[in-house]
């Protein structure tokens, strides 16, 4: 198993991306520390199913855009686990509007969640992992971050933020053998992303844009995950990764 003994947290990983994240993450013998905002119930069935697995997990509730709950969700993991080896910046939503009617309440809780709780939880993350001298910092970005979206400018703007920030994020903490890289997904079948893809019109636009003519699984997309937090990718650092089909190279 690739990731036997690691310690691995995985912000809102009760659904969606992050759940097939921290179960995979499981599948490969790391104990997972699963972060919910809202709902428990999702969250410890994410949990339940780890451990079915054999391995184990906690449920910890934080709202990754604020520094104290990000301190609590860390300490919950050092109590229970020890030690964090892996972090997965995953945790998001979407506000969307378009830029002339955009609220600047829009504008701050999607980028507050996905970049700010992305610098957050990096720098709680890179303080625990400079003392063992090694750890893995994923963030997960959009093909939005890159072409951009119309009607999603904050999104746009946050997932774009969280490119350099791991590039600036990779260069610092080099010196602690720390690796820091992004994922930079496509349209997943997720709740996110269901009238996307159950919208006739919306579904034909899009599938227009993605080479591979489908939308992705989750077993599309975790292989990604899984290496870039193993020891195969000890010497990935500061790199953008894309499993979009195809999508962000139109």
């Amino acid at each position: 198993m690739k990731l036997k003994d690691k310690v691995a947290l995985v912000t809102g990983s009760s659904r969606g991306i992050g759940r097939s994240v921290a179960l995979a993450y499981a599948k490969e013998g790391a104990r997972v520390i699963v972060n919910y905002t809202s709902n428990e119930k999702a969250a410890q069935d994410v949990v339940t199913s780890i451990q079915g697995i054999g391995t184990d997990a906690i449920a910890v509730r934080a709202d990754v855009s604020r520094k104290a709950d990000v301190d609590s969700l860390f300490a919950a993991g050092i109590e229970k686990f020890g030690r964090i080896d892996i972090l997965v910046n995953n945790a998001g939503f979407t506000r969307p509007a378009m830029l002339l009617n955009m609220t600047e309440d829009q504008w701050d809780q999607v980028v507050d969640i996905h970049l700010k709780g992305a610098f957050l939880c990096s720098q709680a993350a890179a303080n625990l992992m400079k003392e063992y001298k090694s750890g893995k910092i994923i963030n997960v970005m959009s093909v939005a971050g890159l072409v951009g979206t119309v009607g999603q400018i904050n999104y746009s703007a946050a997932k774009g933020g969280i490119l350099s920030m791991t590039k600036s994020t990779a260069r610092e903490l080099a010196r602690y053998n720390i690796c820091a890289n992004v994922i930079s997904l496509g349209i997943v079948a997720t709740e996110m992303t269901e009238k996307i893809r159950n919208d006739p019109k919306l579904a034909e636009i899009y599938m227009n844009r993605i080479l591979l003519k489908r939308f992705a699984e989750a077993e599309d997309i975790v292989p990604a995950f899984v290496f870039l937090a193993s020891d195969d990718a000890n010497y990935i650092t500061g790199q953008l990764i894309c499993v979009d089909g195809g999508y962000g190279m139109i």
